[in-house]
This record gives C-alpha cells, structure tokens and sequence, in this order.
C-alpha cells in the first residue's frame, strides 16, 4: 500500500491476465487504441495470457497498468491522461523493476515511444539501437542490466 498527496491510497497488483484483464483491458483501450489511434489488431495478443500484468490503483479506481513478459521485456504501459504527471508511472515501474529482481531475472528491456525516454532513462533504462516505427509511432529500445 502506497500514499501519495492528492490521491486516495494507490497500491500495486499484479497477476495473470485472467485475474487482471476487467482492470487492465479499458486503460489500454483508452490510452492505446482511443488516444493513439493503435488498432485492436495490434493491441491484444497472445502475449498477454503469458505476462505478468501489473496494475495501479487510485482507491478503487484502476488508473495504470503494465506487463512483464517472460522474455524479460516490459509493455503496453499506460497511465489514464488524468493521472499522468503525478508519479503513478514511476511507482509502477518501480514495482516491476522489484519484481523481477526478486524473480532474479539478469535484465529488463522495453520499446519507447520517443517522448518516454527521459522516463525510462531516469529510471536506469539505456537507449540501445535505432528508432524505428511500431503502430506508426517512433519507437527506441531500451535495457537495464539487473545481475
């Protein structure tokens, strides 16, 4: 359980997709598929029956949202517009981060869209090879050694 001024109390939930799909599933809806015009196609996977999801709650309310796939590869973050800015994305980076020190996985690597590299990077994430485009949008991988 975690406190922060200006919210109610967030806390942290993670678990496999059938436990966490009804919290996960509208805020990907929301800042994917509505906000960045990413389509469904290329939102839902296979990938998600095999991650674990991670899930941050403002009270009751499901406000962010990520996962951890088993080739040690974090997506599909996503922070509801209205909660951006307040360090929800941190705590929940944070919290995947601790996890997979505790699952003793040697690394961790994502995608950024371009404008989230200062985050990732404040974080301990490096930039690693050339942009590209996934969805349309500009993208850099990124890594962080755990070992």
């Amino acid at each position: 359980m975690l406190k922060d001024e200006g919210m109610q109390q967030l806390n942290i939930q993670f678990g496999p997709w059938e436990q966490l799909a009804s919290a996960a599933r509208p805020i990907r809806e929301q800042v994917f598929i509505l906000e960045q015009q990413i389509s469904p196609e290329d939102e839902w996977d296979a990938e998600d029956e095999n991650s674990l999801h991670f899930i941050v709650h403002d009270g009751m309310k499901a406000v962010a949202t990520a996962r951890l796939l088993k080739n040690n590869s974090i997506g599909r973050v996503a922070v509801l517009k209205a909660y951006r800015g307040q360090g929800i994305g941190k705590i929940l980076m944070q919290a995947i981060i601790e996890q997979a020190k505790l699952e003793q996985r040697e690394y961790l690597k994502l995608s950024s869209q371009m404008h989230a590299i200062p985050f990732y990077a404040a974080l301990g994430f490096v930039v690693e090879g050339d942009e590209y485009l996934d969805c349309g949008i500009p993208h850099q991988d990124m890594y962080m050694a755990l070992a």
